[in-house]
């Protein structure tokens, strides 16, 4: 998430800009802890949570707020009772107009009580922060929207394009279910939109001051690829040089060694043009430089020594997983590997095959993706239709803190709209700590502060966008 990219390098630079620490109050705050602090306490993680039981609730706050049955839409697959999404819709007045949909997944990863400090399906307010799994991925987010939508209602709100909010399941999952993908390929009409707004960008927080507002276009995409190898075997007290094991690690070396060729998009040229005069110092001027075309080798090189911009780079593949060998006394038969990548998204994954087979360049180790292909599609661009209100509303709140593009170096939900044409920017206005907050981690956490103005940035901006012409 964006949140994470260049950590090192942010915390080695310890500049700030400017950006008020002080705490506001927006209307409603009482109302809305209400709501978050319901869907964050419903477990929604595989295999004993139940999303069905979350967009039940959030589809019963809509009904009360005043929506009517026919635009709340409970979509639940057969076969995966507990696999619930909602999708609502507020209309707009101008049927030519596309719609704007607000995409938010209301599952999270599984956490166990004995190894938290508090209770993960408990929502704690401590120190100022907000405790929970989900208290930011993504719950954060999906509640901000469910109250956006109530607001709207309640104050009359009649957009000039039509609203969809889609609260999904599977996004932590998704090779187990996946309630985008779904919904695309069963209720399609209900997920076309002019563009989505989705998790992905928050803003950067040191200590108390604000650093920046990220706004996500693009998202690298996520392949798996199974490496394998095969042996005859036999006694280990007779050892031959032709080792399956020895031969998945001088496989595995080559490819750790390796680095993909660097591409800067547009979405990561923003990136580096905006924070170069935040960050300065050395990678702040190897940002600057890495601008010019060609771009300096040097300069990519002192970028990358920060893992976060290195990957924003460049593909990256990584071994994250090995199993071989079936008996301590005998030569093994046989040897897999599991290599993650992180694919730009103007390369795609058969040509990152490619590169694998080159760089291991051993016929005897098969490389094959280790599931179904993940969908590649261009960044978004980042017009003045998507970056204006973000930074109408951030001025409003956060004066002088500046709005940084990115792409995103992990995966989310927005690859799927992308890949079937549907424009998906990752903004949240939600500031968060240098270390991730401890998202699919102990004891995640999201500052109070940070929630609450998170939900009003959202609720101010998405009324921009929803009476564009």
């Amino acid at each position: 998430m964006m949140r994470m990219i260049g950590a090192a390098a942010f915390a080695a630079a310890g500049l700030l800009v400017a950006g008020q620490a002080a705490a506001q109050s927006f209307p409603g705050q009482t109302e809305f802890r209400g709501l978050y602090e319901e869907l964050v306490e419903i477990d929604t993680s595989l295999p004993n949570g139940s999303c069905t039981r979350a967009a039940e609730a959030m589809a019963n706050r809509l009904r009360a707020a005043g929506y009517p049955t026919q635009d709340l839409h409970l979509l639940v697959p057969p076969e995966r009772p507990k696999d619930g999404n909602l999708v609502a819709v507020l209309h707009g007045t101008d049927p030519s107009a596309k719609p704007v949909m607000l995409l938010a997944h209301i599952d999270v990863v599984a956490a166990r009580r004995e190894d938290w400090e508090r209770d993960p399906f408990t929502l704690v307010e401590e120190n100022g922060y907000f405790y929970a799994r989900g208290a930011s991925d993504d719950k954060a987010m999906a509640a901000a929207f469910t109250d956006a939508f109530v607001r709207y209602r309640q104050e009359g709100f009649r957009p000039r394009r039509t609203l969809k909010l889609a609260l999904t399941c599977g996004e932590e999952t998704p090779d187990t279910f996946n309630g985008v993908k779904w919904l695309l390929a069963n209720h399609r009409e209900l997920m076309d939109a002019e563009f989505a707004l989705n998790e992905g960008a928050g803003g950067r927080l040191d200590g108390d001051r604000r650093v920046y507002l990220g706004i996500q276009a693009g998202e690298k995409v996520y392949q798996d690829f199974t490496l394998s190898t095969t042996n005859p075997g036999g006694h280990s007290s007779r050892p031959v040089k032709d080792n399956a094991i020895a031969r998945m690690s001088a496989a595995l070396e080559k490819i750790a060694a390796y680095d993909f060729p660097a591409h800067l998009n547009e979405a990561t040229r923003l990136h580096f043009e905006r924070m170069s005069p935040i960050l300065g110092g050395d990678v702040g001027q190897a940002m600057r430089a890495a601008l010019a075309q060609p771009t300096p080798a040097d300069a990519i090189a002192r970028i990358a020594r920060d893992p976060g911009y290195n990957s924003m780079m460049r593909t990256t593949c990584v071994p994250t997983m090995v199993s071989g060998g079936h008996a301590l006394n005998a030569l093994p038969q046989s040897v897999t590997a599991n290599v993650n990548c992180r694919i730009l998204p103007d390369e795609g994954v058969d040509q990152t095959l490619a590169a694998l087979t080159r760089v291991v360049g051993d016929p005897a180790i098969r490389i094959v993706p280790a599931a179904e292909k993940s969908p590649v599609s261009p960044p978004p661009p980042l017009t003045p239709q998507i970056t204006g209100p973000a930074q109408t509303v951030s001025n409003q709140l956060w004066p002088r803190v500046p709005l940084v593009p990115a792409m995103a170096t992990g995966a989310t939900d927005g690859r799927f709209l992308l890949a079937a044409g549907i424009p998906t920017y990752g903004l949240s206005g939600m500031f968060g700590d240098a270390d991730g907050g401890g998202a699919h981690g102990l004891n995640e956490r999201i500052r109070v502060r940070s929630l609450y103005e998170g939900r009003e940035f959202l609720y101010r901006v998405v009324k921009l966008y929803a009476n564009q012409r």
